[in-house]
């Protein structure tokens, strides 16, 4: 039986800290990624691929909130702008992954699949906003803004800046996981829980309805890795490993790390709250549920057997 995989895709895939976010910037990021997810393909990988979508559901809130005062256009909430975001970028992945796989002369249906992930309304994160969304600011700019609207804005912290953040609640259910599931499994590559799924809640018995958050696309791919039995979940970011000490003097890189380690680690306060800790819970959730291994790594350090920090079971 084919190995099934989930791999999700961080920021620097589709738009680096350094760029506008032009189309053009966006298709040439995530062409090299998927030249990377060759390695997989090539292996014979049954594929689910998920995405982030911070600062294109920031743009795209900040562009609704222009219509709004500029032309009258009523502007959308944010479940609405996490919808938006899935379908542009899933078919940017799935463009640019065609392109890639025609010039290797490879057949794979691709398939897009806007996808809704359920939270609780009563989620303590709707108290306590974190997930940064759209653009860097400068603290000059962040407060004039706050001062101007409701929107709370939280410190990069790489010092990249400072970027308005949203309530992040934990994803509880994933829709529509037994048909991706049949589809992966069917040899077809998928593109789902994109932004971490359309975060809806049941607002009354039998009646789902879209609240204001985007959920960490990290907890998402993982509990959707989960629910469709994969083997193996694959989180891609801008460091080929994790460290201990980050940046100091006594850094110290980790190759494979057990399930009862990382939480040791985590207990220690050795990853940042809004960077790494979400990816190292992440891991843990999916090899804890049953996974085999979970690799955090570069995209280009993809398929390497020897590259990335592995979490493994105990």
């Amino acid at each position: 039986m084919k190995k099934l995989a989930v791999v999700a895709l961080g920021g620097n895939a589709l738009l680096r800290g350094d760029q506008q976010g032009t189309i053009d910037e966006q298709e040439a990021n995530i062409y090299e990624t998927c030249t990377y997810l060759l390695q997989l393909i090539k292996k014979d990988y049954n594929l689910v691929i998920g995405h982030g979508n911070g600062p294109q559901v920031g743009n795209v809130l900040l562009q609704h909130e222009a219509g709004s005062k500029m032309f009258n256009i009523p502007k959308m909430p944010i479940d609405i702008c996490v919808a938006e975001t899935q379908g542009s970028i899933g078919y940017m992945i799935e463009q640019q992954l065609r392109n890639v796989l025609e010039k290797e002369n490879l057949q794979r249906d691709i398939i897009s699949i806007i996808t809704q992930a359920m939270v609780e309304k009563n989620d303590p994160a709707f108290d306590n906003p974190t997930k940064p969304v759209g653009p860097y600011y400068s603290k000059e700019e962040a407060d004039a803004i706050a001062e101007k609207t409701s929107h709370k804005f939280a410190e990069d912290p790489r010092g990249r800046g400072w970027r308005r953040v949203v309530p992040s609640p934990a994803p509880k259910s994933i829709n529509n996981r037994h048909s991706i599931e049949k589809l992966v499994r069917d040899g077809q590559i998928v593109i789902a829980v994109g932004g971490g799924g359309i975060p809806y809640f049941y607002v009354e018995p039998n009646k789902l309805q879209g609240i204001d958050a985007v959920i960490d696309k990290d907890f998402a791919s993982s509990m959707l890795a989960t629910q469709i039995n994969a083997d193996e979940f694959f989180i891609l970011t801008d460091v080929e490993k994790v460290y201990l000490n980050f940046r100091k003097p006594d850094e110290k890189e980790l190759d494979t790390i057990t399930v009862s380690e990382a939480k040791k680690y985590l207990e220690e306060g050795h990853f940042s709250k809004g960077s790494m800790e979400p990816k190292i819970q992440a891991c843990i959730q999916f090899v804890e549920k049953g996974g085999k291994q979970a690799v955090i790594t570069q995209a280009y350090k993809l398929g390497d057997p020897g590259a990335g920090t592995k979490i493994v079971r105990d």
